[in-house]
């Protein structure tokens, strides 16, 4: 077996490995909705980019999960950084070959195909985590620490994408998103070791199914998964929704969407750092974490909608940022650590069914919304149905305590 202290350097090349995906990544995702709001003008079309990308996560990551729990977490992960890689170029190449409603409708599907594979490619992860700590008390800051480096990621990839659309053009942030998933596959295949001997997978049959999971799972976590949902139904659209809020806020120049978008991750970042610093204790009061960052993102949606200047939209924004990673990451952190290793693959697929299903469904409800009512109504109707559903998850569960955290 290897040495605990080679572990904990395979976390450290894990960690920046999937930090340079995830900055290439959005750096690609700023200059799609970039080329898209420039080509269209339609928030309906945003919102489709969006859905496109959270949307297949409904139908795809249970059987993501049942394959990573078949099949091994490893095999799959592998096999998903090519498929997302492959798909990426797809979008890059749309940007010379194709122009106007032929390059609107190839970026879609690069993203519906990034959506896919990026289901299989988080389920398999969130496995491949415990395979890489030696003790069952260090997966919780380990998983917690993917938010963090997500949200860097998130930080800085807007501001590279919009820096290389104003210089060099599109097609090479999309190329730079492509190129990024090499970091990754590269690590996986050469540079790491992870515990593949004590992986748990289920037999073939109905015993591994996510009907399964679901029933074995336990209330506590069902319900988890329940209450993320629903409050990504009702708030999580801004990613969807982003390039439109940053023009009628800031401005339409790539940078302005670049400068909205990193504030974002700045927040995340914020609210990352908090769940790390209280991995344990966040765990062990679910209905109170999850409701807590709910409460953020609904108070500041409030703020978007009455208004202000720059600053204090842009302080709106960050506590949006901090509210949504805060609800996203707590709910993967407590899903992973309350279940067994043999089910840890199928519960990350349905934790993305929660959280990008629900926030591709948000997209489209408060697309239309905006085009119905306009931008105000939208973070209006958002912000309040967010409080109140948070301030009820408080007062009737928020003194519940996951009583048991499995070992790894």
């Amino acid at each position: 077996m290897s040495h605990p202290s080679s572990h904990a350097s395979q976390r450290i090349i894990f960690l920046i490995a999937s930090g340079l995906s995830t900055a290439g990544s959005f750096a690609g995702i700023t200059a799609k909705g970039w080329i898209l709001m420039d080509e269209t003008k339609a928030p309906m079309v945003l919102a489709l980019n969006f859905a496109a990308l959270s949307l297949p996560t409904i139908l795809v990551s249970g059987p993501a999960g049942v394959r990573t729990d078949r099949v091994g977490c490893e095999r799959v992960l592998i096999q998903a950084q090519w498929a997302l890689l492959c798909a990426s170029l797809l979008g890059a190449l749309s940007i010379p070959i194709f122009d106007g409603q032929a390059q609107v409708w190839m970026l879609l599907a690069s993203t519906l195909l990034v959506g896919i594979a990026g289901a299989y490619e988080l389920t398999a992860r969130n496995k491949y985590c415990a395979l890489l700590v030696d003790d069952n008390s260090e997966l919780a800051p380990f998983l917690t620490s993917f938010s963090v480096v997500f949200n860097v990621g998130k930080l800085m990839g807007p501001l590279l994408g919009g820096l290389l659309i104003t210089l060099a053009g599109p097609a090479t942030a999309l190329t730079l998103d492509a190129a990024t998933y090499l970091f990754p596959i590269a690590s996986v295949i050469w540079l790491l070791n992870p515990k593949t001997e004590l992986e748990e997978r289920s037999a073939p049959g109905k015993k591994a199914s996510l009907r399964v999971a679901w029933r074995e799972c336990g209330s506590t976590l069902r319900h988890v998964l329940m209450f993320t949902g629903l409050m990504c139904v009702v708030g999580f659209f801004h990613p969807g929704l982003g390039p439109l809020i940053a023009a009628r806020e800031l401005g339409n120049a790539p940078m302005d969407l670049a400068a909205f978008t990193s504030v974002l991750a700045l927040g995340s970042i914020a609210g990352g750092l908090l769940l790390q610093r209280n991995s344990h204790r966040f765990c062990r009061r679910p209905s109170l974490t999850l409701a807590g960052f709910a409460l953020v993102t609904a108070v500041a949606q409030l703020g978007m909608a009455i208004g202000g200047d720059v600053p204090f939209l842009l302080a709106m924004t960050l506590l949006i940022g901090a509210g949504t990673a805060g609800l996203l990451s707590s709910s993967n952190l407590i899903t992973q650590v309350g279940s067994t290793q043999i089910l840890r693959g199928r519960m990350a697929g349905l934790g993305q069914i929660a959280f990008l299903g629900g926030g591709g469904l948000s997209s489209l409800i408060a697309a239309q919304v905006t085009v119905t009512f306009g931008l105000q109504a939208t973070f209006t109707i958002s912000g309040t149905l967010g409080i109140v559903l948070a301030l009820l998850e408080i007062w009737r569960r928020g003194g519940s305590v996951l009583t048991e955290v499995r070992s790894v």
